[in-house]
């Protein structure tokens, strides 16, 4: 058996399109010829199963192997083997079938991502790495002889009878000068790690030392020596090829670290099933995220059949889950595509679809169950709950059953629970329900007191995404108005028909407003002399509602409302015209101490919302001390 042929191709620059579009890339190589390996691994397998093979299946681990010296990389395993014949046809022809589409498709190609496994280029991708290759092969089949092919990257080849004696392939390449980098037994073990380390079929590099028992010293304790043994690098069956049944949280827990050695353990986690209309298994995990946005992306890995593909799953899994952990396997998802195909096709919205379903079912779960457990989760998981009701429509109409709002008091509320709860007391003279709420309890403790005075109840909305969050659902909530507890007095946060009439004159309160605004002597402040509850300061500061919350959007990334957090400050001053201080102002001797007061009366209002710094606070300091 020799024969030398020509890959039958209708371009001679095939190889240079894989090599110089694959280039970026190029550690996939042992990716596809790993995978390849186990491919046919399985099959023998499968054949044994089936009765198709009466042989001894014997020991099936695939062997990735190199030579320094020799600069060669092997992949060996002892699977289904070719024939001649079989090599003429899967690598010479099928491999090529579309070789000349493939050359029109991609010669724009940016992304290797983009070529790959399109045209069953997985072998070829050997070719990025490699001037020769060689493949030494027995097929299982009675009486077949081994045989060799020999092709260094040009369309020619040769095939010629081998000396092979067991059953099964060995791939050799022969590395190329510029990637001799792969020729270390790190920069291997590492790509090994990346994509083979939950591979079916045990692989194995090389070898490592493990201490063994080695009987007992004299004084009867331990001893221990060091003994060589196979370095496998995968786990064969990770728990997302199990049943839930079989495992234990202990299991997932076990998983878990393995993937994030350095994490906290997770809140709870997911199993997802499922072979129709679509086949996916995984295991999802939902980390500790604090209310700080730890937007650490990129932590689900997606595999396919085992093998590592990425763990850019943007489009796979919903943006508002994207801060979950843990990985997905679906033969489905078309691989090695870019990602503008990956968002064409279908089965990737089936499944986005699938987890967030899955999601919103095992957060439903967990609140029906054991709803103080939940709660005090919700500092953890609020954070995705709250993004998921703003990003998706269909996860909101489950999600607004086990979203849970906090208020000041630390109890618990789902949104319906909520509005019957203030509804009596919060309702305007319009009949909007208005929802008061905290961003700093520490800033705002005065406004929450003011509120509280009036039995009103206040929530806290602290998180990054709330600004985005509380505009959202004020578009759901029939009747209902969020407002900042420090959005206005509380006398008007919710209008009411009965209100505190002012005492003072129309000319006084003329004179209290010029003589503030000439104290303060800022445009960004508006001053206004209400009739307010005596009980309430003198002087309170709030800036608008609306105001406050484009701006609040546009430092979370507002799209739109960026425009908002380049405009001005700007703030009401209200003057509370019943209270003895304005009184006291109108009373004092001489215009120069009316206007020392009411810039004090201005600068306590300024220190309680954290507004006096510098050089104003250190004027306000020497005053009071001159003052007491």
């Amino acid at each position: 058996m020799q024969e030398k042929g020509t890959i039958s191709i209708h371009t001679e620059n095939i190889f240079p399109i894989i090599k110089k579009f694959l280039y970026s890339d190029h550690e996939i190589f042992l990716r596809e010829l790993v995978s390849n390996a186990v491919d046919a691994t399985q099959k023998i397998k499968r054949l044994a199963t089936l009765g198709q093979y009466k042989g001894e299946l014997g020991d099936l681990t695939v062997e990735v192997s190199f030579d320094e010296k020799k600069k060669t990389i092997t992949i060996s395993d002892k699977g289904l083997g070719m024939t001649a014949e079989e090599i003429k046809k899967y690598i010479n022809q099928i491999a090529f079938s579309g070789a000349t589409e493939f050359v029109e498709k991609f010669k724009d190609a940016k992304d290797a991502n983009e070529i790959i496994g399109k045209f069953g280029l997985g072998f070829y991708s050997a070719f990025m790495v490699a001037k020769n290759v060689e493949i030494h092969t027995l097929s299982y089949q009675d009486g077949a002889e081994p045989a060799i092919w020999v092709c260094d990257g040009s369309t020619e080849f040769e095939i010629k009878k081998g000396k092979k004696k067991t059953r099964g392939t060995d791939i050799i390449l022969h590395v190329n000068e510029e990637s001799e980098e792969f020729l270390d037994k790190w920069k291997l073990q590492g790509i090994l790690d990346k994509y083979a380390k939950f591979l079916p079929v045990p692989i194995k590099f090389g070898t490592k030392s493990e201490s063994v028992e080695d009987g007992v010293d004299d004084k009867g304790e331990k001893k221990w020596k060091s003994v060589e043994v196979d370095n496998i690098i995968n786990t064969t069956a990770p728990i997302w090829t199990k049943s839930p049944s079989e495992l234990t949280d202990e299991d997932y827990l076990k998983f878990y670290k393995e993937l994030y050695p350095m994490s906290e353990d997770p809140l709870f986690w997911i199993h997802l099933n499922v072979d129709y209309p679509f086949n996916l298994t995984g295991v999802l995990y939902f980390p500790k995220v604090k209310n700080e946005f730890e937007l650490q992306r990129n932590k689900i890995k997606l595999f396919s059949r085992q093998v590592f593909i990425t763990d850019e799953v943007k489009d796979i899994v919903p943006e508002f889950l994207m801060l979950l952990h843990g990985v997905i396997d679906s033969p489905d998802i078309p691989l090695n595509v870019s990602r503008s195909f990956l968002q064409a096709d279908g089965n990737v919205k089936k499944i986005n679809n699938y987890i967030t379903k899955k999601v919103a079912d095992k957060l439903a779960e967990l609140y029906k169950k054991d709803r103080k457990a939940y709660e005090e989760k919700w500092n953890d998981i609020g954070l995705f709950v709250k993004y998921g009701m703003i990003s998706e429509e269909k996860f909101y109409e489950k999600g607004k059953d086990f979203t849970l709002l906090k208020n000041t008091k630390g109890e618990y509320f789902t949104l319906d629970e909520y509005r019957e709860k203030v509804k009596a007391i919060q309702t305007d003279k319009n009949d909007t329900t208005v929802f008061l709420y905290s961003t700093d309890l520490n800033k705002q403790d005065s406004f929450i007191e003011s509120a509280n005075k009036k039995d009103y109840d206040v929530l806290v909305l602290d998180s990054p995404i709330d600004s985005h969050f509380i505009q959202h659902i004020e578009t759901k909530l029939e009747k209902t108005q969020l407002k900042r507890v420090d959005a206005d007095v509380a006398e008007k946060l919710i209008q009411k028909d009965d209100s505190y009439a002012n005492l003072l004159t129309e000319e006084q309160s003329k004179s209290v407003k010029e003589l503030f605004e000439k104290a303060i002597n800022n445009k960004s402040y508006t001053v206004e002399v209400e009739g307010l509850s005596p009980e309430e300061l003198p002087v309170t500061i709030t800036m608008e509602e609306w105001m406050r919350r484009m701006k609040d959007m546009a430092q979370t990334g507002g799209g739109p409302m960026s425009f908002y957090g380049n405009l001005p400050d700007s703030y009401k001053v209200a003057i509370n015209g019943n209270h003895p201080v304005v009184d006291k102002i109108l009373k004092a001797d001489g215009e120069e101490a009316q206007t020392k007061l009411a810039k004090q009366a201005f600068d306590l209002a300024l220190l309680s919302q954290g507004l006096l710094t510098g050089k104003e606070l250190t004027a306000f300091v020497r005053r009071s001390v001159e003052m007491l």
